[in-house]
């Protein structure tokens, strides 16, 4: 019998992921196949066809994105910066090997360049190879791909992007150099005068520590910042935070304007992702300590 996965198990038959959402719940998935699997020098990446999310990115067993709802996060953490900035040029997207968010941002016309920087082209490939629905087997000429270290990157650029979009994973390991102090001020000076990043910032319901702190950090750096949210049922506890960070004053939300085509972002949406749960309002107004 061929040598199962890492992180895959067989019950009486059936194949199953089962993540660690650190140590007090385990979230599983059936699967009807493993598409993909290879240990690249960074990470062990699969590609995991399962009964209902379709195929799946997997990176050491942590489920990234799903063909049945990852639009809704590239949508977002795309979407919301774009419309907010009143012509973005050069983007920059740090993470975001699934391609998911460039795809996205290639939507708009003013849009002259794309730098995705993946320091691990393995997830690149696979994706485009095995989740169409994600990547749209991306091949627009404005995207540039970097297969270097993003924090390195960052650090070398000045004044050269007007959006910037960093799709990281969860804050562990070298990913935790993306939610530290140091890059957002890169990111600071890598924007132009009128330019603006966002970060995904974790859950706010298990990750408010991390979502916080990200969120402080940010607003200490940058003039004008702002949280968002969205529902992204394949994450823990399916409600999911998005930190913006502005070098210039944010528009009302009423001033948004949003008309690509999309299936979970429209105009009425992209404005009221501001407006947040009671409970995360205060959480964030109240005055921060130590």
């Amino acid at each position: 019998m061929k040598r199962l996965p890492k992180y895959i198990h067989n019950s009486q038959g059936t194949l199953w992921l089962t993540e660690d959402e650190r140590d007090n719940l385990k979230i599983s998935y059936r699967i009807k196949e493993v598409l993909f699997e290879e240990s690249s020098p960074f990470q062990h990446v699969m590609v995991l066809d399962s009964f209902d999310f379709g195929p799946m990115l997997v990176l050491d067993g942590v489920v990234q994105t799903t063909s049945k709802d990852g639009y809704i996060y590239n949508e977002m953490i795309t979407h919301v910066p774009l419309s907010v900035h009143p012509r973005p040029k050069d983007v920059l997207i740090i993470g975001g090997g699934d391609c998911g968010a460039a795809k996205e941002a290639a939507k708009y016309g003013s849009v002259e360049r794309i730098d995705l920087v993946e320091i691990d082209e393995v997830v690149v490939k696979a994706s485009k190879r095995h989740m169409p629905e994600v990547s749209g087997n991306l091949s627009d000429p404005r995207v540039n791909y970097h297969y270097v270290d993003g924090v390195d990157f960052a650090k070398r650029q000045s004044a050269a992007y007007d959006v910037i979009i960093v799709d990281s994973s969860d804050p562990v390991g070298p990913a935790q150099q993306l939610f530290e102090p140091a890059f957002y001020e890169s990111l600071y000076r890598a924007l132009r005068a009128d330019g603006m990043m966002v970060c995904q910032s974790q859950s706010p319901i298990f990750h408010g520590d991390i979502m916080e702190q990200a969120y402080r950090r940010i607003g200490r750096i940058f003039p004008y910042s702002s949280l968002y949210t969205a529902v992204v049922p394949t994450y823990p506890g399916g409600l999911w935070s998005f930190t913006l960070g502005s070098k210039k004053e944010l528009p009302a939300p009423e001033r948004i304007r949003f008309d690509k085509s999309a299936l979970y972002a429209n105009e009425e949406l992209v404005r009221r992702c501001f407006s947040l749960p009671a409970f995360l309002r205060e959480r964030l107004e109240r005055r921060p300590t130590g």
